[in-house]
């Protein structure tokens, strides 16, 4: 009998369990998307100056917002400093993972665990705080590094104007990222069975070939996910640019596609407009990343 009432309670179980993660999915996931897919065609009408509590009403708008978003110049020229800070970061950022981790995996490594710590430890400092941190060294004015390439005779480089400006932004990101990124190659790295290592040393390898030819190519799948999060880290920059920008004249509040969604929304008062152009960035974002994962599986499929 005991047996038969436990049953029920055994099969509701997993959804007791489950219900707190999709209470905080609901409440903080799903239900600010909706809320934005519902700004996003809606529009304010005003009426006359503006004034008394019926003059301003929120109307349907369609696919209006929608349309000045995509027609939007400031949203395109953004786009394009995006995928030119882009263009520069993931390759710098990956290669210095994949170093670093082939470095780690050397048999003659000493202080592994505290190389990979130190690696890792900038990944954990916000990066608002790390683009202060960087922000001032940047500042010739009070920057210790331009102070002793001064006291060198040496120029340094304007980092927070033109084409320098990317470096700059770029850099932070290479300097906070790339120690995840070298934990997930590297802990893929540890998974290689140790016997393909011992039969090309037995066959007259050298640590190169190993690096070159077995293990470059055994963590090709971590390379994909990395690169993967990476585009998507970068399509949404914002905390970088966001936290530089009262320290140059270089820089606008569109620089970056986020930014106008954080000036229309908060700065201009348009939240119909920044929604739209929020779900126009997740769509590209999904869209193009949708196309890279099905870009490596086709060639996947054909390499095999």
């Amino acid at each position: 009998m005991a047996s038969h009432q436990s049953r029920p309670s055994r099969r509701l179980a997993p959804y007791a369990f489950l219900s707190p993660a999709v209470v905080l999915f609901a409440l903080f996931f799903a239900l600010p998307i909706g809320y934005a897919l519902y700004l996003s065609f809606r529009s304010v009408q005003v009426k006359g100056l503006g004034l008394g509590s019926h003059a301003r009403t929120e109307v349907w708008a369609g696919l209006s917002n929608y349309a000045s978003a995509i027609s939007d110049p400031e949203l395109l020229a953004g786009s394009g400093r995006t995928l030119l800070y882009g263009a520069l970061l993931v390759p710098a950022m990956l290669g210095a993972a994949l170093l670093l981790a082939l470095l780690l995996d050397t048999p003659r490594v000493r202080l592994g665990a505290l190389s990979r710590l130190a690696i890792f430890l900038p990944y954990a400092v916000p990066g608002i705080v790390a683009s202060l941190l960087w922000g001032f060294l940047y500042l010739p004015t009070v920057s210790p590094g331009y102070f002793l390439l001064d006291r060198a005779g040496l120029g340094g480089p304007d980092l927070l104007h033109g084409n320098g400006l990317f470096v700059a932004l770029a850099n932070i990101a290479v300097w906070g990222g790339t120690g995840f990124n070298m934990i997930v190659i590297y802990t893929s790295l540890r998974a290689v069975p140790a016997e393909l290592y011992e039969a090309a040393r037995l066959d007259g390898a050298s640590e190169l070939q190993i690096a070159l030819r077995i293990k470059i190519p055994m963590v090709l799948p971590s390379l994909v996910l990395t690169f993967f999060f990476s585009m998507i880290a970068t399509l949404q920059v914002f905390s970088e640019p966001m936290t530089l920008k009262p320290l140059t004249n270089s820089m606008n509040s569109t620089w970056s596609p986020l930014m106008k969604v954080y000036r229309d929304a908060f700065v201009q008062g348009d939240i119909h407009s920044a929604a739209a152009t929020s779900v126009v960035i997740a769509a590209a974002t999904l869209v193009l990343s949708f196309s890279f994962l099905k870009l490596v599986n086709n060639r996947s499929d054909g390499g095999s």
